[in-house]
């Protein structure tokens, strides 16, 4: 072989080495990755949703057992309601303005200095937290039993997200009388 045709080969293989994608390749791998991100956000956004939801339903279990069992170990009432400052229950609004864990240690139905056990801030604005039958309080005896203020037995509350549109996922979440707490995820799409 001659020096210019090893320089020629040379150069060929260098053009392969170097070659890349040209201007359509690129808009075709661009446009089916657009597509396939178009298909996954609808599912990401339901699943974000779920998890929402789930995180928000869980914080609300969690208060009304820590109640419970509270109220078991103290041999006493122990009180969960719904509460916009964390120092006293709120009779109006909904549990999205959070909720408290107190005992009553003196039977006066007051939320006194030192009887808060847990609070609950605020659930975000494109929640709605409310109740059925407007119940405001729980209140756990200690047999392990709970009493509805406000509403009847069991208290039926829904959590779903109302902004920017209503989601096609749902909690609903019972307190029985017996101190029982229950969620079950439905599908109706009507947050109101």
């Amino acid at each position: 072989m001659t020096r210019r045709s090893t320089l020629a080969a040379a150069a060929r293989a260098r053009r392969r080495a170097q070659r890349g994608f040209t201007l359509i390749e690129l808009m075709v791998t661009v446009t089916i990755l657009a597509i396939l991100a178009a298909l996954a956000a609808p599912s990401f956004n339901e699943a974000f949703l779920g998890n929402k939801l789930a995180a928000y339903a869980n914080s609300f279990v969690a208060s009304a057992q820590f109640a419970r069992s509270e109220a078991i170990k103290r041999n006493g009432t122990v009180v969960m309601c719904r509460s916009a400052t964390g120092t006293a229950c709120a009779t109006s609004g909904t549990w999205q303005q959070g909720w408290i864990v107190w005992r009553d240690d003196n039977a006066n139905s007051t939320v006194d200095s030192g009887e808060v056990l847990q609070i609950q801030q605020a659930l975000s604005p494109d929640y709605r937290f409310s109740a059925a039958s407007d119940a405001y309080s729980l209140d756990f005896l200690a047999s392990g039993g709970a009493q509805i203020s406000g509403g009847g037995s069991p208290a039926t509350l829904t959590l779903c997200r109302a902004t920017p549109e209503p989601g096609r996922q749902e909690r609903t979440l019972r307190v029985t009388a017996t101190g029982r707490t229950s969620v079950e995820k439905t599908t109706t799409g009507s947050c109101t």
